[in-house]
């Protein structure tokens, strides 16, 4: 029996063994579980973060292709700009002369400077240039620049009584501000009013 004991000791020892060889494996794999769960979750929250990176980079890529086609659509808009610019004092001449020649030449010299400025007015005008118009107007200190005041009494004040140079917008942007004359109100503080009150 001691045979018998010893077979059933060694036995519940396999068993033991066993049991517990069992629990390590199960243990390992409870473990592996665990870890691959871990592994899965961390590449789902990369992969939605790289997700998310490739949506705003898109974004900002379409922003940049807005923004560079928005400024060439203004370069190519403003392109001339500088050209009709330079034309200015041309045309300040041309209008100089015309009004001389006005005053002491012929009748056929005249019909011709006409007819060059009227063409030459209508083809900066194609390209986008515009008289801004000054004289009669209530001075605003946006389009045109007061360089002279004048006291009068037979307009309001602050009305622009003289234009001494033409200003120009280029497709609605000021190129070259008007310089101009603005009226301002005489001094009316003797009136006899003033002088019965004083008594």
């Amino acid at each position: 029996m001691t045979e018998d004991k010893k077979q059933e000791q060694q036995a519940k020892q396999e068993e033991k063994e066993a049991q517990q060889e069992k629990r390590k494996e199960d243990s390992k794999e409870k473990s592996a579980k665990k870890q691959k769960k871990d592994e899965q979750k961390l590449l789902k929250e990369e992969v939605e973060s790289l997700k998310d990176q490739l949506l705003r980079n898109q974004a900002e890529l379409q922003n940049f292709k807005r923004r560079m086609n928005e400024e060439r659509i203004r370069e190519r808009k403003f392109a001339n700009a500088e050209l009709v610019k330079s034309l200015l004092p041309v045309l300040d001449n041309f209008e100089i002369a015309l009004q001389k020649e006005r005053e002491n030449g012929s009748e056929t010299m005249v019909k011709g400077f006409e007819m060059i400025l009227r063409d030459f007015y209508a083809t900066l005008k194609d390209a986008g240039l515009e008289e801004i118009e000054a004289e009669g107007e209530t001075f605003d200190p946006k389009l045109p620049q007061a360089v002279m005041k004048e006291p009068r009494d037979d307009v309001e004040d602050n009305t622009v009584v003289e234009e001494l140079q033409k200003g120009y917008l280029f497709k609605d942007r000021l190129l070259r501000a008007s310089m101009v004359k603005v009226s301002e109100k005489t001094d009316d503080s003797q009136t006899p009013e003033n002088e019965k009150g004083e008594c």
